[in-house]
């Protein structure tokens, strides 16, 4: 989920979006001179990050912006699980799913046959996302796991009743799909053998 893609709220946009849809997309690290000296050419490209770790860094300071322009701003020791909440929802503006009111008479139907004045939010799936990626950032930025604000229960319970409000709006289902185990290879080089052949 890119949490940058669409900005539409004045307030943030001049201080959260900006800020982050134009930071670097790899990591610049300082070179020492006996690095520089010692590599090569062509060893001193550096591995390109994975799209989640690009991502799991785009949504991490995006949520280090949202608390430096808190109103009074937070420090990330002072950020408890009632911040991250308070984080979700300001994401929702930035929703591109449509969830439909109780008294919507769309409510429970996958495709609406015509549009409704219903709000966009971020899908459950996103949201659940999201705090996976943040739940690992803040430990790789030394918090401890016990203090962790993204892993508190309030967390966990906001998205369940997300999820569970959204499969009834939106009349889905977000059961997990049993994975098919994969078909055994055969890794040995002798080709099976083949069955008699039947004489009559």
């Amino acid at each position: 989920m890119d949490l940058v893609s669409q900005a539409s709220n004045p307030t943030y946009e001049n201080h959260l979006i900006p800020n982050i849809a134009t930071s670097p997309t790899t990591p610049t690290t300082p070179t020492t001179p006996s690095t520089a000296t010692s590599s090569s050419p062509s060893s001193t490209s550096t591995t390109t990050p994975s799209r989640y770790e690009n991502q799991k860094r785009r949504d991490w300071n995006t949520f280090c912006q949202y608390l430096r322009n808190h109103r009074p701003p937070l420090s990330l020791p002072m950020c408890s699980g009632a911040h991250v909440l308070e984080f979700l929802r300001y994401l929702d503006q930035f929703g591109k799913t449509k969830v439909h009111n109780q008294t919507c008479p769309f409510f429970g139907l996958p495709n609406p046959p015509a549009p409704c004045p219903c709000p966009l939010r971020q899908a459950w799936g996103s949201l659940d996302a999201l705090i996976g990626r943040l739940r690992a950032a803040y430990e790789e930025h030394g918090g401890r796991p016990e203090a962790n604000p993204f892993g508190a229960r309030a967390v966990r319970l906001y998205l369940r009743e997300v999820r569970d409000f959204q499969a009834k709006a939106r009349g889905v289902s977000y059961e997990k799909k049993r994975k098919r185990p994969k078909p055994k290879m055969n890794t040995s080089n002798t080709p099976p053998p083949h069955p008699p052949n039947a004489t009559s």
